[in-house]
């Protein structure tokens, strides 16, 4: 097969993905000295270590979770990223915060900066959804489980954000208090919600 032919499919690949990572290529039996070559020429853009995209690629506002999804599957994007995302806070935070199992390796990215947190059981696992960005399936928390993750880390991120991500959450009708009392048991923080849930019921 000639370069330019596998330098095609390339690019057809990263049309497709929206984003391209180098191991996406050796799957199709594509050399990575062909990267590197559609790096130099243009053609690619290289939007961190192992990850590539067209730049004429048109952005999405949380295009940087595709990213980070694509370098790691496995993680779900949690508390001020996932408020961000479900536009529950006005705060932009510099981090992208990502929930991993206890056990697991943090991600070696270089951009943009993560802050991983550890969960452990049925807080990690339920609640995920699953969005489609920039073509990439990127997971993060739903709402009211991001609400009550919130009251669990209140000490990392603050009360004031719990609280504020609940008054949204229930002005805008976002989530039930059933869901939200759901998630409260799932993070073991029933006993810390309850007056708050009941003072905006």
């Amino acid at each position: 097969m000639t370069e330019s032919t596998l330098a095609s499919r390339t690019l057809k690949l990263a049309s497709q993905r929206g984003v391209l990572r180098a191991r996406d290529l050796a799957a199709e039996d594509i050399p990575p000295v062909i990267l590197s070559r559609l790096v130099k020429s243009g053609h690619l853009t290289r939007l961190s270590r192992g990850v590539y995209a067209r730049p004429t690629r048109r952005l999405s506002e949380h295009h940087q979770l595709a990213e980070v999804a694509t370098r790691s599957p496995a993680a779900v994007f949690c508390l001020l990223t996932a408020l961000r995302f479900h536009e529950l806070t006005t705060q932009n935070p510099h981090e992208l915060w990502i929930a991993l199992p206890n056990k697991s390796r943090s991600p070696r990215i270089e951009y943009p900066p993560l802050r991983t947190v550890r969960y452990s059981g049925v807080a990690l696992t339920r609640g995920i959804e699953t969005h489609s960005i920039d073509g990439v399936p990127v997971r993060v928390y739903s709402i009211a489980k991001t609400v009550a993750d919130c009251f669990k880390f209140r000490h990392k991120i603050g009360l004031d954000v719990a609280l504020e991500a609940l008054r949204e959450c229930r002005r805008g009708k976002r989530a039930t208090s059933d869901e939200l009392w759901r998630y409260a048991k799932v993070c073991r923080v029933a006993n810390v919600m309850r007056p708050y849930l009941e003072s905006i019921t």
